[in-house]
């Protein structure tokens, strides 16, 4: 959760850290966050290269890679690391995506970029603010990060081609104005699986889903976006289930059962997905009602 950076964020610089060692953690921030964890296959050409907690997501393929979520501005050496030890090239990367325009996930993309070349993908609502570093955020203009040109703005709907593999950008808007939620499908032991990434569902401290008097919502049709994502995820097919955060889909639990002997088929859990989708769509709900009773 973006909050929660909110004291440190903008004093931070960033460090350039060995891929052995172990990042340091900024004031404020939780340790997860920049705590490396070994980067593992999850399934087909699909790999997980973040830390403990900020989620990235390699996609390899014969004409080059994606990577999903670039994290923060000192994540980029981990991320690295994480793909060298897969054996893979960090100079493969040729196509960028993020998870939502929070510096959490797309504070490191100007470096990334720097070092690969890649292609920079952005949701539409979610241009203005990686172009102008965060300062364009409805809810964060003072956390700011290096801006980066976006190379293709891409719309609900919309799909990212490299090679064989076709993900899918769905707006899950409401955490940010361009939220993206992506799918894809895998192959694990001749089975496509669908894989859905949850862009984010969390209403932030701070969010202000209604109008009250000298106190506007935080951005025109906020809540109705969120009633909205929340459709979306519900209909979405899923077999495996992840998201911008290892904690949305219980990363560290569901690895604790791989070292005790389960298979990689622990990713496979459409039912945590639905559930999930409904505990946080409930959670919602009830901070909507919260605010429409008065308390803003």
């Amino acid at each position: 959760m973006f909050k929660v950076i909110l004291s440190a964020f903008t004093v931070l610089a960033p460090m350039l850290l060995a891929a052995a060692v172990h990042a340091q953690t900024p004031p404020g921030m939780p340790a997860e966050w920049t705590t490396p964890i070994a980067p593992f296959r999850i399934a087909g050409n699909l790999y997980y290269v973040g830390s403990k907690d900020l989620a990235s997501y390699l996609i390899v393929t014969p004409k080059g890679d994606i990577l999903i979520n670039s994290s923060l501005e000192n994540s980029v050496p981990l991320i690295r690391s994480s793909v060298e030890q897969l054996g893979f090239r960090f100079k493969d990367i040729k196509i960028l995506l993020i998870s939502h325009a929070h510096g959490d996930h797309d504070a490191g993309s100007a470096e990334v970029i720097k070092e690969t070349g890649a292609k920079y993908m952005v949701m539409d609502a979610d241009v203005a603010v990686v172009e102008s570093g965060g300062a364009k955020d409805f809810a964060y203009p003072t956390m700011l990060y290096p801006p980066v040109k976006v190379d293709r703005v891409l719309y609900d709907g919309d799909e990212v081609n490299i090679g064989k593999t076709v993900l899918v950008a769905h707006k899950t808007s409401g955490h940010t104005r361009g939220c993206t939620t992506w799918t894809l499908q895998v192959k694990q032991g001749g089975r496509p699986l669908n894989v859905v990434i949850v862009g984010s569902w969390n209403v932030n401290p701070g969010f202000r889903l209604v109008d009250h008097p000298g106190q506007p919502a935080s951005y025109p049709g906020i809540a109705e976006e969120y009633r909205r994502t929340f459709k979306v995820l519900r209909g979405l097919p899923c077999d495996i289930f992840l998201g911008a955060h290892g904690s949305y889909f219980d990363m560290l639990a569901k690895l604790d059962r791989i070292k005790s002997g389960a298979t990689d088929n622990v990713w496979i859990d459409p039912q945590g997905y639905q559930a999930a989708v409904a505990q946080h769509e409930q959670a919602f709900q009830t901070e909507l009602k919260r605010q429409e009773n008065g308390s803003p």
